[in-house]
């Protein structure tokens, strides 16, 4: 029987956003329809993004069309995300989430070894060259899809054929993984271990607030205080657009030291020397780190309603049954090593809980994911400052630089 021909269509930035847009809707529809969804702190973009990958899967299997998403707009939110983030960077809170910061970076290392030793020795164990696991190992796992896309050609030039396909494949499902992970593991252990009361909810919070429509005087205030609240958002944008320029110079100096760094990486560092420096100096204006961060939050969230709509799920049911059995192996490994292993050495406290849900995130991907899982996890019983500070500069800083060199020092002695 003749196979039908496969037809293309090619979604524009705004179509593509659009996409995203769907999905954070669907995503909180479901969520607030399905209790079960916010008690396991499943991130909103995440619910609604798999459903629509879902139907471009069944697009895809059943009537033969492939539709791909311009990653314009997904980029551009990626990078506005991580330019806010590094406004949040305080030297002084890094400073006294030292030692949180220093036992996390090593408990990432010990998993990047941890995850290769695994896929190598599974592919040893079924039969397969055991290099041929490293397209399944750290390389998509931590590394996600740049990191994959990166050593793909070098592992097919080593005789590994189909490698960009493999690591590529595996780098999906650990974002997938990642994010459906982390949440249910730190709600377990803040549930369990009794470390935080569930937040007051929405119907208190619009409960106590004032009415606008009072008395003339209070409508009045409200009118200033929405001219200010444009003035703050607006200088917002304007800060977080002057650190990605800046950031975007710093970005062509990193890649003139040969070494790979991610494409926000200058723009994090930028925002975060402009917020260091304007607090260091009293003649210095201070940023609107309030507009900033709310500014950063939706960004965040387009960025994963894009990025989970476009997921090409259809690249995961060719996978052969080695590669199935080392990813599930890859979740079961993160899932036992946070929670028996993280989560005692980095306190036992509700901040541990939350940094075990964000190395959950970008040990299996990406760490957009690893911000979304623990944003899931404070809007459910409340915000803490030091996670939100060292996941990202874990993610940013170290991820990267330790995992490239694990990945050259497994591939020089298998």
């Amino acid at each position: 029987m003749e196979t039908a021909a496969l037809h293309s269509v090619n979604l524009d930035m705004f179509l593509s956003a659009g996409a995203g847009v769907l999905a954070l809707l669907l995503g909180i529809w479901l969520t607030g329809k399905f209790k079960i969804l916010s008690r396991l702190c499943i991130p909103t973009p995440v619910t609604g993004g798999i459903l629509l990958s879902l139907l471009t899967l069944g697009l895809y299997t059943l009537g033969r069309v492939e539709i791909s998403f311009d990653p314009t707009l997904k980029d551009l939110c990626m990078m506005i995300f991580f330019t806010s983030v590094g406004f949040q960077s305080n030297l002084r809170e890094v400073k006294r989430g030292g030692k949180p910061l220093l036992v996390l970076v090593i408990l990432v290392t010990v998993l990047i070894v941890m995850q290769n030793l695994l896929s190598t020795g599974i592919s040893s164990a079924m039969g397969l060259e055991a290099i041929t696991g490293m397209a399944m190992g750290s390389i998509p796992m931590c590394g996600g899809h740049g990191t994959a896309g990166g050593f793909s050609s070098l592992l097919e030039s080593m005789g590994i054929e189909g490698a960009a396909s493999l690591s590529m494949a595996a780098a999906t499902f650990g974002l997938v993984a990642g994010s459906l992970l982390g949440g249910p593991l730190a709600e377990r252990l803040i549930r369990v271990k009794v470390l935080a009361r569930e937040s007051d909810s929405p119907a208190d919070v619009m409960g106590s607030m004032d009415s606008t429509e009072a008395s003339p005087h209070a409508k009045e205030y409200h009118e200033v205080s929405e001219q200010e609240k444009f003035r703050k958002l607006s200088k917002a944008v304007f800060q977080l657009l002057l650190a990605m320029a800046i950031g975007s110079l710093f970005s062509k100096a990193l890649a003139l030291t040969g070494v790979t760094f991610p494409t926000y990486f200058g723009s994090l560092i930028a925002a975060a020397v402009i917020r260091n420096t304007c607090e260091s100096s009293s003649k210095l204006p201070s940023p609107e780190m309030d507009s900033i961060i709310l500014v950063g939050n939706v960004c965040l969230s387009l960025f994963l309603g894009m990025a989970m709509s476009s997921l090409r799920l259809w690249e995961l049911a060719a996978l052969a049954l080695p590669l199935t059995v080392i990813l599930l192996s890859q979740v079961l490994l993160i899932g036992l090593f946070g929670y028996f292993v993280a989560f005692p050495l980095l306190g036992k406290d509700y901040d541990a809980a939350l940094l075990v849900s964000g190395l959950c995130g970008f040990g299996l991907g990406a760490t957009p994911n690893a911000m979304a899982n623990m944003s899931a996890v404070c809007s459910k019983y409340t915000y803490a400052v030091k996670p939100f500070i060292i996941v990202p500069l874990v993610g940013a800083m170290f991820v990267d630089i330790i995992n490239t060199t694990v990945i050259t020092l497994f591939l020089n002695l298998l």
